[in-house]
């Protein structure tokens, strides 16, 4: 068969080679160990308890229901009360054609509590591969096809629509957080558009503040995924963006999951200042957003029943059971994060030891994530800590005698600890995540 042609890749936008060949080793081994491939049912007892086929029994800080709504009484009835009502779990028609009322009740219940314009979703990252590249022709904003600047770190449901934007324009990457280079971008080019998560999956969110100078002065538009602030930040769960960003225009849209803090399924794509047109279009050409696969109608049920929560004083005591959490973990444990109020805290290993840390955590008790390249740059593990609202004292003082017991550092005494201002960013810990580490 000699002769024939063989395709050399132009890894321009992704490198699989590289991300499955360093980075399946450490599956492998994380497999091999017990950390991953876990099967494990609830403890209906004892919340956030797992226990697997063999007796093990753990505490999970793997979770991203941050506020634990997911096991809420009323979101559970909400999602059996909507099956109830409507009479279908998959309405398998595209919604520009026929639809049931319940996303429309929905889409104005959320719309109502984030106050923006809100397009449902079945996933962030459907939406991100539906919104990019109309975004990147120019139908989603002024009409002009922007430079497309993809955050280095930004998750892989958004890098993953680097090829489709591309097609369309010109795509580039930049660092981290990397104001500078977005400046010199705007000065450029008539107009930019910035991809960029709201809130890291790895802990710390983006330069709202910066961000919204840059919008102001030259017209950035700013693409956020914001999932892992939602509903665990700011007044009604309004999430870290709309909490800080003054620029609620046409300039800045976010997408965000409803799976973590929210407590459901689904996304939302929260809009401001786009005209009915414009919706129209991405209900008509934003890829799988205009198939046949909206929220089925459990999820829609749930969702209305998580909103109501939302509105109550309810969601300010789960906030605050949450911080106080956050707050507790900092006091034992010091990490990069300490200080702020990100439910992500990640522990900082070496390559060589971070499986055999987790392993011996999970023997504790306790089920944090190891996370390795390409979840991160290579040198820069680590365990991957969830805190949220309904663990106990008792389980969070339990898992960092674990941390420590496999030699992380201790944070300093009460007394001897400094007052650490809200930050909006932290050091640059990850790059494009092939696996996702959310």
């Amino acid at each position: 068969m000699s002769g024939r042609k063989t395709i050399e890749p132009t890894h321009r936008y992704r490198n699989n080679d590289k991300a499955v060949g360093v980075g399946n080793a450490f599956w492998d081994l994380s497999e091999r160990n017990g950390l991953a491939g876990i099967v494990a049912e609830l403890d209906d007892g004892r919340p956030g308890v797992l226990h697997t086929e063999d007796g093990h029994e753990f505490t999970n800080f793997t979770c991203c229901s941050y506020l634990d709504l997911d096991s809420h009484p009323e979101v559970i009835e909400g999602a059996v009360a909507a099956l109830r009502r409507f009479g279908v779990l998959d309405h398998c028609i595209p919604r520009s054609r026929v639809q049931i009322p319940a996303l429309l009740e929905l889409e104005a219940s959320l719309g109502e509590l984030f106050g923006s314009d809100v397009v449902a979703a079945i996933s962030a990252g459907v939406a991100s591969a539906g919104l990019l590249p109309l975004i990147a022709s120019g139908h989603l904003g002024n009409g002009v096809r922007p430079l497309m600047v993809f955050d280095k770190n930004c998750h892989v449901s958004m890098a993953g629509a680097k090829p489709a934007c591309a097609d369309e324009t010109e795509v580039v990457s930049c660092g981290h957080h990397d104001l500078t280079f977005l400046q010199d971008m705007c000065k450029r080019y008539e107009r930019v558009a910035y991809v960029v998560d709201g809130s890291d999956s790895l802990g710390g969110y983006a330069p709202v503040r910066e961000l919204a100078e840059l919008q102001e002065k030259y017209g950035l538009l700013v693409y956020y995924d914001d999932s892992h602030s939602l509903s665990a930040y700011g007044e009604r769960g309004i999430g870290y963006v709309r909490t800080h960003c003054p620029v609620l225009d046409e300039r800045t849209i976010t997408v965000a999951t409803l799976n973590k803090a929210f407590g459901t399924s689904g996304a939302v794509i929260l809009l401001d200042g786009y005209p009915k047109d414009a919706l129209r279009v991405v209900e008509r050409f934003a890829g799988a957003l205009s198939y046949s696969q909206p929220m089925n109608t459990a999820a829609v049920g749930a969702s209305l029943a998580s909103a109501e929560i939302h509105r109550t004083e309810e969601l300010t005591e789960l906030q605050g059971r949450l911080r106080a959490n956050i707050a507790l973990f900092d006091s034992h444990i010091k990490t990069e994060q300490t200080g702020t109020t990100f439910p992500i805290r990640l522990v900082p290993m070496s390559d060589e030891t971070v499986i055999e840390a987790g392993r011996r955590v999970y023997r504790a008790g306790f089920h944090v994530s190891p996370v390795f390249f390409p979840i991160v740059p290579r040198g820069t593990a680590g365990l991957r800590v969830m805190l949220r609202a309904g663990q106990t004292e008792e389980q969070i003082r339990g898992l960092c005698a674990a941390l420590v017991e496999v030699g992380v550092p201790q944070a300093a005494p009460v007394s001897e600890q400094a007052s650490v201002p809200e930050q909006t960013s932290v050091p640059e810990q990850a790059s494009v995540s092939v696996e996702g580490a959310r």
